[in-house]
């Protein structure tokens, strides 16, 4: 996806030499691959360890970016394709990655993600793991898998694949049938929020919000400890937290469930699979940052549960709004270049035009790369960067500062607990936003001032 301009915003800043924008080929790439997301995924599963089946390779660049984003050590295990597996298939590796993943860990959970490679030469994973279950009748791990090659999608995509693969395999536990000729009890005061790809720190942030309404409710996925933990004496191979699969067994039962994202597949859509299949209503709705999408997040919820907004978030509401009115001369008018995940980009367009922000250049790692931002942005004189830490070179070149946010980010602490759902992390992000525009004005300033 690639908005070069808004028809409400940027029209009338659009430079009459601006041409649509073709692409020939990818260059420093503003994406990631598909298996990464799905690992995501499953370490925000109580219990779950992810397993690769492909290259050692491909485990190890997932756990290289989830380490250096996370500032935690992350387990992923790998099937360890080679030159014969590429060539005679990976079913023998499978199996035994399986039976030792289950000895060393003992999980409750094992997801297995495909790569590239695995799903070129026709690897059929559910039918594996069919016979591995035939053959290991007595296996205690809970077994799904999620198709992931890179070529088919970006992490983002991988990360919906492997929700819609939790969600499908696990709520059959619920009634142990066909889910298509199944109909489950529902219940009024219980809720499913399917999350996007947020930080540990927007995670508790739901959590918070539901237990707000005091009903019983499934969040996933949750790595808000798996990925953000204490400090250990001793090394944990699976670190406390995560969805509880008892809990994901139960999201059939639920009286709505809210799904943060209106870019993922249709077809691979957990919250429609569980209206298709199980009669829970469904709503998609955009990543709740900005005000407008934080007050339908809360209307949604309203609905769904019956009860009105708790006053808690009312007043953070109204703080935040007191914080607009103060930070507003900073940023009105400025431009920005906005860039990452689909969900994000979409909500803080939103959120950027809200606070009088021009988004002259919005672009996901779909059709796009830097390269193509850095040769098509200049002409748009933007003020500042906003995306995650791949974009530092891209502020260089255009010597504008950069607002680290997203995923993923390497080169700063606490990059995994930046907050920026909700009325508090609409607050964060408008507050680091205005502050970065006053320091760049400060620092360029002949002498330094106090006030700005």
């Amino acid at each position: 996806m690639t908005i070069p301009m808004t028809e409400n915003a940027v029209s009338d800043s659009q430079p009459p030499s601006a041409k649509p924008l073709s692409f020939v080929s990818t260059r420093n790439a503003c994406k990631l691959c598909s298996p990464l997301g799905a690992c995501i995924v499953m370490r925000g599963i109580e219990g779950c360890i992810p397993l690769i089946h492909g290259s050692q390779g491909c485990s190890t660049y997932i756990r290289r970016y989830g380490i250096s984003h996370f500032r935690e050590p992350i387990d992923i295990a790998s099937s360890n394709f080679v030159e014969a597996t590429a060539i005679f298939g990976g079913r023998d590796n499978l199996f035994r990655a399986l039976d030792n993943v289950t000895k060393q860990y003992q999980p409750t959970a094992i997801g297995v993600t495909s790569t590239c490679l695995s799903e070129t030469i026709g690897e059929n994973v559910p039918m594996y793991l069919r016979e591995y279950l035939a053959q290991n009748a007595q296996t205690k791990p809970v077994l799904f898998h999620a198709s992931t090659p890179s070529y088919r999608g970006t992490h983002i995509d991988g990360y919906h694949e492997a929700i819609y693969a939790a969600i499908e395999s696990i709520t059959e536990m619920n009634t142990g049938k066909n889910t298509e000729k199944n109909v489950v009890q529902k219940k009024a005061d219980r809720i499913n929020l399917i999350s996007g790809f947020v930080s540990a720190a927007d995670l508790r942030e739901l959590h918070e919000i539901l237990t707000s309404y005091r009903i019983p409710y499934t969040l996933l996925p949750d790595y808000s400890e798996t990925l953000d933990g204490v400090a250990w004496e001793d090394y944990q191979k699976l670190p406390e937290g995560g969805t509880k699969i008892v809990d994901i067994v139960s999201m059939p039962e639920a009286a709505g469930t809210i799904y943060l994202s209106k870019t993922v597949n249709p077809d691979r859509n957990g919250a429609v699979f569980l209206q298709d299949h199980f009669g829970v209503p469904a709503t998609n709705i955009d990543l709740p940052i900005g005000i407008e999408n934080t007050d339908r997040f809360f209307a949604t919820l309203n609905h769904i549960t019956k009860q009105k907004t708790p006053a808690v978030w009312e007043k953070h509401r109204g703080r935040l709004i007191d914080a607009y009115f103060d930070g507003h001369k900073y940023c009105s008018g400025k431009r920005a270049i906005l860039y990452g995940d689909a969900d994000f980009v979409v909500a803080m367009k939103c959120f950027l035009e809200e606070i009088g922000v021009v988004p002259v250049l919005a672009a996901d790692g779909a059709e796009m790369d830097f390269a193509t931002i850095l040769e098509t942005s200049s002409e748009f004189k933007p003020d500042f960067v906003i995306g995650n830490s791949k974009g530092v070179y891209l502020s260089r070149q255009l010597g504008i500062p950069l607002v680290r946010c997203g995923f993923p980010i390497h080169d700063r602490i606490g990059g995994h607990r930046i907050l920026h759902l909700g009325y508090r992390g609409t607050l964060n992000l408008f507050e680091r936003i205005c502050n970065t525009l006053m320091e760049t004005k400060q620092n360029a300033a002949p002498s330094g001032w106090t006030y700005i």
